[in-house]
């Protein structure tokens, strides 16, 4: 089972990472843009998800992926920590998240 750990450890090894409290719950950015949150008690995080794609991962695995009300306008989607398969999935969701925050420079 993936932990709000293992999301910290990930998000971080990407470069130019940083961690940062706001509303009260750690947020991690790079080049100062949010790609990742952990709200709540930390059993699940917020990413980055174009709208026509977070509609399919909702409807495709609702055990897994859920908007929450607050976001519905916004491109992010929530994860359920618990319901993902392996550190390589999580690994996945975080890089795509980062990848959509991170200036071009870094992408290069």
């Amino acid at each position: 089972m993936t932990t709000s750990d293992d999301v910290r450890v990930i998000a971080l090894s990407l470069p130019e990472t940083t961690e940062k409290i706001a509303w009260s719950m750690p947020t991690f950015r790079v080049a100062g843009k949010m790609f990742a949150t952990l709200p709540e008690d930390e059993t699940s995080m917020a990413v980055r998800c174009p709208k026509e794609e977070r509609k399919e991962l909702v409807l495709a695995e609702p055990e897994k992926f859920w908007v929450a009300a607050h976001e519905a306008s916004s491109a992010w989607v929530r994860v359920r920590l618990a319901a993902l398969e392996d550190l390589d999935e999580l690994r996945d969701i975080l890089l795509d998240s980062w990848r959509q925050a991170a200036p071009a420079t870094l992408l290069e």
